[in-house]
Formats: structure tokens, C-alpha cells, sequence
């Protein structure tokens, strides 16, 4: 886990700052509604989007299913390559090892190209600990490490800050990076962009170190993929002596072919282009041509215990697309900082109580953290039914129950806070499963209709302080069935 967010408050309490923040839903409203208008122009230029999605869906699901033997082979085709596989149990081995690999060219400082999975373990800390500074290159990232801030999109880290923000940062923070911001910086892009582009030239060329993740690793020939918009990444990919890619084992696809599938709907569900600017792929060493050494850290860190649930499991064919933020009417208000997590939004709401446990308060509030519209399964390109695992996680949280954690298999305990829920669902099970008792029940609330309260007394008043209570019938269905049907179903 990566220590930044240990001991964070609950959802609800960590989202209540952002609402109170006008400039910060502004920020995320102009930008969510941006790249879902453009995403779904783009998407919708594909006649065939609904059989690429069912494509990249059964494609992630067989390679989840046969996770052992990709993964076997993909270190066999990397080792074969000229490259080196490490295997990460959790954040702290394989910090441990990429720490030990940088010492080992000598440098102190490395580059580093986008990689959510090394923001997930911590990595940047664990270097800076040990007397190496990474330098984050992707100008997202890069606004992100000025500010002294955490990342709150998978797709654009610093989605939350505006663009005179970004000048003001760059102004006061360049310097103490390495080449200052330009006298008399404006906010205009072009300003900004060429501000980060001087800032950064110098480390790639004098970097003999670079830090990567991937986007997809190919067990078939051993390559690894990083798509991007910047050109940053290749700069990183391409000239450091050494290169070391810390990668979530389920980023591994069985053949070369299956890229084909994701190289389509990729591009167009993130930044709604029809392909992406700068597409990267290296396979193991080649003499005179980029890296002398590379190093493949795969990482576990909670993935093998959330492939163990049959459920859950779906949240690991997630390509990091971002589609599900931009939609998710949860995210465009709270932010996503308030998740906790590098993973924030409708996935991370899925994701880091599965790959974290749910312990803590933040990831216990997580499966919470949204409304069950839906919105985030109908844009996501392998088909994660999201509200499905949700709830599949609420019912963990309020009931505990049969879990992996670790790779053993435990019994969790229920989450503190639960028991009023946890009653009423058991009540709810009990009635449900009782005819006779349903229909008194139905009957009893029909005949006292006009008593019904605005809002409901104890642990009930959270819920709705934001909902109206529905109108109750005046005659329950099974009985206006009975008085107008007869119980029994019209024939013609």
C-alpha cells in the first residue's frame, strides 16, 4: 500500500472538502464534460465498437483465466530477448528491488515514464530514501511532483488544476527541480508546454536511468507497449542506459495479434483519437539501439487475491482507459482525491478495496462511493460491470465473510459503522422469504399510506437527507392482481 494514503477518512468525509472547493468543480466539471463529449464522438465513428468491446472483454477474461501460464511465458520470451524478470510479492519487494537495481548502475537520479503501478507501491519515496530522485517526465505527472500533490485522474493526473494554477506552480517550484520556469511565464498552453519541454530535455540527456510501466505486455514475444500523447515516454524508453518497467501482472496479453483489439478502443475511450500519437514497443535489448540493460519488475501487490473472487475479478481487465471518470456523476463533484487512492473513480471504487482489503475506513467507504446509474459498465471497453462488483464488495464490507488476502484464505469480520444496514438487510432477507409476511407487510404500509414521514428517524435520516421516500400504493400488486385478474394471466 502506498503509504501517501494510509489513515485517510472515509469517502464521505474526504469528498465533503471537495464540495466545498467552487474552483476545484469547475476544474472537473469543464474537463469531464470535454472528453466524454469528444470520447463519445470518436467511439461512435466505429460501426463495430459493440463487437471490439465484446472482443477486448473475452480477450482480458481468457488471459485472467490463464494468468499462470501468460505470465510463464512472457518471462521466458523476455529472459530470451536479452531482458531480466523480477517478481514483486508486494509494494515493499519490489521497491526493494528497483532500488537495488538503480544503486547498482551507480546514478542517483532516474527518469520516469508514466506508471500508475509505481505510484500504487510508492516508488518514488522509496527511491527518494534511499538518496535517488525520480523525475516524473509526463507533464501531468510533472505539474503533480511541482505542486507537491497527488494524481486525481488515471488519465490526466492534474485534471483539478487550471491552467494559471499550473503558471503559478511552474513560477515558484521549476527551479528547485532543475532548469527554472521562464521569465514573465504566462497561462497560455503553448507557454506552459514549452516551459515543461526546456525543464525536461535536460534529464533525458543526461539520464542513464529510466523508470516505465506499460500498457500491455505480449507473453507471446515478450514486448512491452506504453501508449502516450506527449512523446515523453520514448524519450525515457530510448535513451537511459538502463531501463526497469514495473508492471501489474494482469497487463499481459496471450499474442501480438490481441493488440490489435486494444490499440482501437484504447485511444478513442481516453482521448478520443482515432490512434494514439506515440504507440512504444521494445522487446528485451538489441545492441545499438536503446537501453543496454532492461529490467521487467512484475508486480502482484493484491492481484492474485482479487483473481481468486469470481466477481471482483473484473476489475483486473480495466486498461486504464479513464472513460468510467469522466461519466461518473460521483467523480465530476468529489474529485479524485478524495478516493484515497491512485486509482480514483468508478474503477478505483473497485479496484483498491480488492487490492488493499477493507480494513481500513477509506477503502471500506469505497464501494460506496457511487450512485448505481450504471453510466461508468456502458462506457468501459472490456465490459467491467462495475455496480455489479460494488455491490459484491458492499455485501463484504457490511457482512464479512469468505475472502484471500495475502494468497490464504481468511473470514473477514464486518466493517465497524454496519450494523444498522446489516440489520435491515437481514430483515429484508427474512420478509422476502416469507410470503405470508410480505404481503401483511404490504398490506399494513398501504392502509397507514398517509402516515408515511418525509424522511426516516435514526440510522435512515443519512439516506434521505438527499432522497425523497417513494409514494406507497394504495393497494399492493399482488392484490389489485388478484381483484382485477383473478390471479391468473389473460390469454388471447
Amino acid at each position: 500500500m502506498n503509504e501517501t494514503f494510509v489513515g485517510m477518512p472515509a469517502f464521505p468525509e474526504a469528498a465533503r472538502e471537495a464540495l466545498d472547493d467552487g474552483t476545484l468543480r469547475g476544474n472537473l466539471r469543464h474537463a469531464t464534460h470535454t472528453i466524454r463529449a469528444k470520447r463519445a464522438a470518436a467511439v461512435a465513428e466505429m460501426s463495430d465498437w459493440a463487437e471490439l468491446r465484446e472482443a477486448g472483454s473475452r480477450i482480458k477474461e481468457y488471459t485472467l483465466r490463464h494468468l499462470d501460464r501468460c505470465l510463464e511465458q512472457l518471462e521466458e520470451s523476455v529472459t530470451a530477448a536479452g531482458g531480466t524478470v523480477h517478481w514483486a510479492a508486494d509494494a515493499a519487494e519490489a521497491n526493494r528491488i528497483v532500488t537495488r537495481l538503480v544503486q547498482e548502475t551507480g546514478e542517483s537520479e532516474a527518469v520516469k515514464v508514466k506508471s500508475m503501478a509505481t505510484q500504487e507501491i510508492g516508488l518514488n519515496e522509496a527511491l527518494e530514501a534511499a538518496g535517488i530522485r525520480a523525475y516524473e517526465t509526463d507533464l501531468a505527472e510533472l505539474i503533480v511532483q511541482l505542486g507537491e500533490d497527488r494524481p486525481s485522474h488515471i488519465l490526466v493526473p492534474a485534471i483539478h488544476r487550471n491552467r494559471a494554477e499550473i503558471r503559478d506552480i511552474f513560477r515558484t517550484a521549476m527551479a528547485g527541480w532543475g532548469r527554472p520556469a521562464p521569465e514573465g511565464l504566462s497561462d497560455g498552453p503553448a507557454e506552459l508546454a514549452e516551459a515543461a519541454r526546456l525543464h525536461l530535455r535536460e534529464k533525458f540527456l543526461r539520464a542513464r536511468v529510466g523508470v516505465s510501466g506499460a500498457n500491455f505486455m505480449v507473453a507471446e514475444t515478450g514486448t512491452m507497449v506504453v501508449v502516450e500523447s506527449e512523446g515523453n515516454g520514448r524519450m525515457c524508453l530510448t535513451l537511459p542506459e538502463t531501463l526497469i518497467s514495473v508492471v501489474g501482472i494482469e497487463k499481459v496479453v496471450p499474442t501480438w495479434r490481441d493488440l490489435e483489439v486494444f490499440l482501437q478502443t484504447l485511444p478513442r475511450s481516453s482521448t478520443a483519437e482515432r490512434m494514439n500519437p506515440y504507440t512504444s514497443m521494445w522487446t528485451g535489448t538489441t545492441d545499438g539501439d536503446g537501453p543496454r540493460a532492461f529490467h521487467l519488475v512484475l508486480l502482484d501487490n493484491g492481484r492474485t487475491d482479487t483473481l481468486a473472487d469470481e466477481v471482483g475479478r473484473q476489475a483486473l481487465r480495466c486498461i486504464r482507459c479513464s472513460a468510467c471518470l469522466n461519466v461518473c456523476p460521483v467523480y465530476e463533484r468529489a474529485g479524485g482525491h478524495a478516493y484515497g487512492s491512485v486509482y480514483p473513480g468508478p474503477i478505483g471504487a473497485i479496484l483498491s478495496p480488492q487490492l488493499r482489503g477493507t480494513a481500513s475506513e477509506i477503502d471500506a467507504s469505497l464501494p460506496y462511493a457511487s450512485s448505481l446509474c450504471g453510466a461508468c459498465y456502458e462506457v468501459c471497453p472490456v465490459a467491467i460491470d462495475i455496480p455489479e462488483v460494488l455491490v459484491r464488495l458492499r455485501e463484504r464490507v457490511v457482512e464479512g465473510g469468505p475472502a484471500v488476502r495475502g494468497g490464504n484464505r481468511v473470514v473477514l469480520r464486518p466493517a465497524r459503522g454496519h450494523a444498522a444496514e446489516r440489520a435491515a438487510m437481514r430483515a429484508a432477507r427474512w420478509t422476502f422469504t416469507h410470503p405470508d409476511a410480505l404481503r401483511a407487510g404490504q398490506r399494513l404500509a398501504s392502509r397507514a399510506r398517509r402516515l408515511r414521514p418525509r424522511t426516516l428517524p435514526g440510522p435512515g435520516a443519512a439516506w434521505t437527507r438527499t432522497r425523497d421516500l417513494p409514494e406507497v400504493p394504495a393497494e399492493p400488486f399482488r392484490d389489485w392482481w388478484e381483484r382485477t385478474r383473478g390471479g391468473k394471466e389473460e390469454t388471447t
